[in-house]
């Protein structure tokens, strides 16, 4: 059974009950995504990690070399051409 298919199911239930037709498919997304990036934000607070730029941060490390888990990296110096 698709989404849509499982939505109108629902509605129509809801409507045979006198309830309220519950939200449409996709409707709360972002909303999801939005909780998702704060309570990943908030973890880091309470690992005493920086909460902000952290994604920027592993991309600049892994750029220059490095490793994406943090911590010291050791880096061997690159010959000169």
């Amino acid at each position: 059974m698709s989404v849509t298919q499982q939505y109108l199911l629902d509605s129509y239930r809801a409507a045979q009950h006198g309830r309220p037709a519950p939200p449409a498919p996709g409707a709360h997304d972002w909303q999801a995504v939005r909780e998702v990036r704060d309570y990943g934000r908030f973890r880091a607070v309470l690992a005493e990690r920086p909460a902000r730029g952290r994604f920027r941060a592993a991309l600049a490390r892994l750029a220059r070399g490095g490793r994406l888990s943090g911590g010291s990296v050791a880096r061997t110096p690159r010959p000169l051409p």
